[in-house]
């Protein structure tokens, strides 16, 4: 019960502002997300006993400056390419040497690169539909959703042990053929791709969104923590919610920002 009254609440709070807020409403509601997930970031990270509220409040105050900066949209460029390099080349070695990064200075840096870009990404697709947020953000779900069934199901190898022992490859096998559909229907009506690009789209966005979800396992692991907080009764935390959107969003915006200027 608590599970499903979180829900929806937060469906009816964030639906119509989704259609109806206006671009400075939506941003700001964005940032106080943001700097709930700084919040819980920053108590994963074992930050001292004040430094959590005032890393979170450091997420959302960014967030709010990026957005008034004169020219914002190539700074969320900058930090789209800030968020690729670190999913493309850090997260996976992090998580193949099973790294701590230790210390605050790190973990200060981690969680900007993995939160700013989020709350940049979920503005940038707005701005150009509330439609196509809808449908990146679905496509994650969907994966999520598919590969949780179909590793209950038929779950035998596992993917990452000593990381998130509940994924197998069965759930990723399931999460592939749930996109293909996916991806297929909406190709045209939603996105303006060629199913082919809406497939490759897919493909890739599936794959970071796996490693986003596994990085904040790993990190959970590390500091012994089941969720990353309690602020969504019988959701766990923010950041549960967001782990495989905050790798996954990023990589979308700019993936779309370049094709539509090539």
């Amino acid at each position: 019960m608590k599970r499903v009254i979180t829900a929806v609440v937060l469906l009816a709070v964030f639906v119509p502002a989704l259609f109806f807020a206006t671009p400075l409403f939506w941003a700001l509601l964005i940032a106080l997300v943001a700097g709930a997930a700084g919040y819980e970031w920053a108590r994963i990270s074992a930050f001292p006993a004040y430094m959590p509220a005032v890393y979170g409040l450091g997420m959302s105050a960014l967030s709010v400056i990026v957005y008034f900066m004169p020219g914002h949209a190539q700074a969320m460029l900058i930090l789209f390419a800030m968020a690729a390099i670190f999913w493309v080349l850090v997260a996976p070695l992090w998580l193949a040497n099973r790294l701590r990064g230790e210390g605050f200075f790190v973990r200060a840096l981690v969680g900007t690169l993995i939160i700013l870009p989020t709350w940049a990404a979920i503005i940038n697709l707005r701005e150009r539909s509330p439609w196509l947020l809808l449908g990146v953000m679905a496509l994650v779900w969907i994966a999520d959703i598919a590969a949780y069934y179909a590793g209950r199901r038929f779950g035998r190898h596992k993917l990452a042990p000593e990381i998130s022992p509940g994924k197998s490859w069965e759930g990723v096998l399931g999460a592939v053929l749930a996109l293909v559909l996916y991806a297929s229907a909406i190709s045209a009506a939603i996105i303006g791709l060629r199913i082919f690009g809406a497939l490759i789209l897919a493909a890739a966005l599936l794959y970071f969104s796996i490693l986003g979800d596994l990085f904040e396992s790993w990190m959970k692991r590390l500091a012994g923590m089941k969720d990353s907080g309690t602020l969504l009764p019988g959701h766990g935390g923010v950041l549960d919610r967001i782990d495989a959107l905050s790798s996954a969003l990023p990589i979308a915006a700019g993936i779309l920002h370049f094709a539509h200027w090539a």
